[in-house]
């Protein structure tokens, strides 16, 4: 339970709006359509399992980790 300045709740609903606003923008920015079958910044083929786990993948993993880590 929240103390101080805030109403009961007031504390979880800000929470929970700044978790949801957080998903809604991953979400947004989630690859859309097909998935490649190979990389399109190596060529390197992109696994089945990856494919299917992450629709409209468009990175290999060494690739998107690399893209991620500011690498690339």
């Amino acid at each position: 339970m929240a103390v101080g300045w805030s109403k009961d709740g007031e504390v979880q609903q800000q929470i929970d709006s700044a978790v949801e606003e957080a998903l809604d923008r991953l979400r947004r920015e989630a690859p859309q359509g097909a998935s490649l079958e190979s990389c399109e910044l190596c060529g390197q083929e992109i696994p089945r399992a990856r494919r299917e786990a992450v629709p409209g993948v468009r990175l290999c993993v060494p690739c998107q980790a690399a893209q991620e880590d500011g690498l690339l």
